[in-house]
């Protein structure tokens, strides 16, 4: 699955237990009639795919549904939901300014380099 949105938050890598797991938190808005504020964990090695990524940014991340159950000391069946992301990728709404495009043609060249009223004989059939 994918979500996109804009970056609202990316918090520190955090590292829990003796084991060394690490986890890092991102949030984005996602950009529809309701914007929703959608907080997605990378977890071990990805948390470092949002070290070139900055609050602002327009992304796109792909994601899974993580789903455990946990049974608390009195018994009783609790239910826990996650979204951790995978993969991280920029989404550019950047209108072009221009400085990759040719510069444009001076109007001269737009102009027909004869008169049109002038026949052209030549040997096409049409």
């Amino acid at each position: 699955m994918e979500l996109q949105g804009k970056i609202k938050m990316i918090d520190e890598t955090k590292t829990y237990g003796n084991n060394g797991f690490r986890k890092r938190e991102m949030v984005i808005t996602t950009e529809e009639q309701y914007p929703q504020h959608i907080m997605i964990e990378f977890v071990q090695d990805k948390t470092d795919l949002l070290n070139s990524y900055k609050v602002g940014q327009d992304v796109k991340v792909s994601i899974n549904v993580r789903g455990r159950e946990w049974v608390n000391p009195q018994g009783e069946t609790k239910y826990f939901n996650s979204i951790q992301g995978w993969r991280v990728e920029n989404v550019s709404q950047d209108v072009p300014s221009g400085g990759n495009m040719p510069p444009m043609p001076p109007a001269e060249a737009f102009e027909p380099a004869k008169d049109f009223n002038e026949e052209e004989h030549d040997d096409l059939p049409f």
